[in-house]
């Protein structure tokens, strides 16, 4: 982690008595998509599921407004994860209530790259905390390479594609929807 929060902070080096200052954000690609995320979301084949649940429950209206978001993203592939007594429960309309609460365990309002999950990170010894727009927290921490969300029920996603940079935010995909154990 040590060597990482070097790379993510920035390192200065010296060569031949000029000093070099390495920023990581200048190394990464900034290409901004006209697309928002919810107009990104609805080209990717892997989230349908996703964008499914986005539009029954009106969410999918809120990404695509102008501003800052970051939407931890569950494939295709997390949502079959799920029990088709989960899913069934979830999907059902009188449940949209809970299935919006659910989704909203996904979202972040503000823009976080991978870069600045890290260096949040590294300034917390290996943790970091944010807020999503349901009003709970998500930890971030590292597992080897990966980085690893926890929910407050002890549920965990892998980011398994980061930084998927749309035109009102970033979208990074995980492996795993979190459920909240009161939804179940």
């Amino acid at each position: 982690l040590v060597s990482l929060c070097a790379l993510f902070l920035g390192v200065q080096t010296y060569a031949q008595d000029n000093l070099i200052d390495f920023k990581f954000e200048n190394l990464i690609s900034t290409i901004q998509s006209e697309k928002s995320i919810i107009e990104r979301t609805a080209t990717f084949e892997n989230h349908s599921s996703l964008l499914n649940a986005l539009q029954a429950t009106n969410l999918d209206k809120v990404l695509g407004y102008t501003g800052e978001f970051t939407v931890f993203a569950p494939s295709n592939l997390a949502f079959e994860k799920l029990s088709k007594a989960t899913i069934d429960k979830l999907f059902d309309p009188e449940n949209k209530k809970a299935l919006k609460a659910m989704l909203s365990y996904h979202i972040i309002a503000d823009k976080l790259s991978a870069s600045s999950i890290l260096k949040a990170m590294c300034r917390g010894n290996g943790i970091a905390k944010f807020t999503t727009i349901q009003g709970e927290k998500i930890t971030a921490t590292m597992k080897g390479i990966d980085i690893v969300l926890t929910d407050k029920s002890g549920n965990s996603a892998i980011i398994t594609t980061a930084d998927s940079n749309q035109s009102n935010g970033i979208i990074h995909e995980v492996d795993t929807v979190f459920v909240p154990e009161k939804m179940l």
